[in-house]
């Protein structure tokens, strides 16, 4: 069984900093892209940031120049250093993983369960 645990966020002043982490965990034969989103009440999730295996990384314009993505493989792990926060990045933020188990042929989607981030103004 694949597990993908999230750890980091919390509440922080505008113009502050917040490192999200994601642990995957379980009988993993390989990971690809991993990922980042966020949803606040009443919206659609929303991409923030992916890294690839090879480390090639995308981003939201909104979130461009102020949050870094990186991973590390050897320990299944992916980060989120998110730095000068503002107000509207307050949101239930979500780790993703394209995930082939052991003894599978195929790849699955996989998303931990979510820790909220408040940026007060």
């Amino acid at each position: 069984q694949v597990q993908l645990v999230e750890s980091g966020g919390g509440l922080v002043q505008a113009g502050g900093s917040l490192r999200l982490s994601c642990a995957a965990s379980g009988n993993i034969f390989s990971m690809n892209a991993m990922g980042w989103y966020r949803q606040g009440p009443g919206k659609q999730r929303e991409l923030v940031a992916t890294i690839t295996s090879g480390g090639s990384t995308k981003y939201a314009d909104s979130v461009k120049g102020r949050f870094t993505i990186s991973r590390d493989n050897a320990v299944n792990t992916v980060l989120l250093q998110m730095n000068s926060l503002k107000p509207e990045d307050t949101d239930v933020y979500y780790c993703n993983a394209e995930i082939r188990p052991l003894a599978k042929v195929n790849t699955y989607k996989y998303w931990g369960q979510g820790t909220q981030v408040t940026v007060s103004s």
